[in-house]
Order: structure tokens, then sequence, then C-alpha cells
């Protein structure tokens, strides 16, 4: 079993909110937007981290992540990019890739919007964990958590954060 934070649009902000987080989690996955390369490397210090870069993602980020990852871990397979769309209006870069490697699970951030959605045309969960940095629109900053045990996702969590201020 495999406990997991996922987070996303950090935008160079980290607290100590979201390191509490981390430091309860045994992975922390970043589904881009990153901003400063400090937020990772903080990350990186407590936990194995994963990540992708996002649109607002410099050439540093760049080098060091990749625009799309897909992994096995407790036999589930994870898809993550950072632009994806959602059920039915995934971008078509996104839509032949999971049709191409069959996903247990696809995540995405850029929309700042928190979603959990199982699609049933792709037989595949999807997840936005919103955002957790204070830029953009949102107005709570939020992050999901959950274990991943032997093919199965379990005690799936939204977590909020403050306010954006």
């Amino acid at each position: 079993m495999k406990k997991i934070l996922l987070l996303s649009d950090t935008h160079s902000f980290i607290d100590d909110q979201i390191l509490k987080y981390v430091k309860a989690a045994d992975e922390v996955w970043h589904a881009g937007d990153i901003g400063n390369l400090e937020v990772t490397d903080i990350i990186k210090k407590h936990k194995p981290l994963r990540a992708v870069f996002g649109n607002i993602d410099d050439k540093d980020a760049r080098a060091e992540f990749q625009e799309d990852i897909v992994f096995e871990l407790e036999r589930m397979r994870v898809f993550i990019t950072h632009i994806g769309g959602y059920p039915g209006k995934y971008k078509p870069r996104v839509r032949e890739i999971i049709a191409s490697k069959k996903p247990s699970i696809f995540i995405c951030g850029h929309s700042h919007i928190l979603k959990v959605q199982f699609d049933e045309k792709h037989n595949v969960l999807h997840l936005n964990p919103g955002a957790a940095g204070k830029h953009g629109f949102h107005k709570v900053r939020t992050m999901l958590r959950f274990e991943l045990d032997k093919g199965n996702i379990k005690n799936l969590e939204i977590i909020e954060l403050a306010k954006r201020s």
C-alpha cells in the first residue's frame, strides 16, 4: 500500500500546510505549473516525487520533468499530464495516450478546479486536485490524498487548505 498526496498548480508557492501533508505521504505527485523549482526541491527533501511540467514552467522545470508520465504502482497504471481536459472533452493528444496506455487513473491540473470523475467510456478514474498555490482565480487551495493498494484506490480525501489570500 502507498499513501499518495496529489497536488498541482503551486505557482512557486509552498507552505507548512502543504508540507504537513507531504510528510504524511509515501509519495507526492505534482500535476504541473510548479513555478520555482524550490517547490519541488523542498518536497524531494521529504518524500519521493513524481511530477510533470505545466504551461507556466520554465526551461529548468522542462529540463527536469516531462510533459507526460505513465507508470505503474500497486498494480495500477497512472498517467499524469498538466493540460488534459475532462471525460468527454480530453485534448486529442491526451485521448490518444489514454486509448493506447489504458491507465487506471488519469491525472491533470491546469484548471484550478478540483474534480474527481469516473470515465466509463475509457474505464479510467480522472483526478484533478485543483490548485495548492495562491495564484489564480480559485478561492480555496486544494489537494487530494488517497491510498493505492493492490489495484484499488482507497480513502480518497479532498484537502482544503486556507482560503487564498
